[in-house]
């Protein structure tokens, strides 16, 4: 059973990513059939976000490089989980998802997604 902090938790999210965010969206690229073949799908999910650079302190060239940023995603509304391949539209570029955090913790609802998102090549 989902503990209510956590719905409260997810909805100050929300609005404090609906005040000081932007409109994005997560896109899914799923691959072709592998018997049929065919081209890969691309499934668009609008999103509410706040892009965010590292800070110079956190960059070390391998892990965290130059040009990366740290997305918060709102949970709300948000019909899939992004996940490490997943590309995020925001600031007008496209951003592949290196890592992630779902912030589920009960292990149900998804409190702000969090992911590290490298510009997309």
């Amino acid at each position: 059973m989902a503990n209510p902090i956590y719905a409260r938790l997810q909805a100050t999210a929300q609005c404090l990513i609906a005040k000081y965010g932007q409109a994005g969206a997560v896109k899914r690229v799923t691959s072709p059939d592998p018997v049929y073949g065919g081209e890969p799908v691309v499934t668009s999910y609008p999103a509410t976000l706040v892009p965010m650079a590292y800070e110079a302190r956190y960059i070390d060239g391998t892990v965290i490089q130059n040009g990366d940023m740290q997305i918060y995603i709102s949970a709300v509304g948000l019909s899939i989980e992004p996940t490490v391949g997943d590309i995020v539209t925001a600031n007008g570029a496209d951003y592949t998802i290196v890592a992630g955090d779902p912030n589920k913790y009960d292990g149900i609802t998804p409190v702000v997604f969090i992911v590290h998102g490298r510009l997309a090549q």
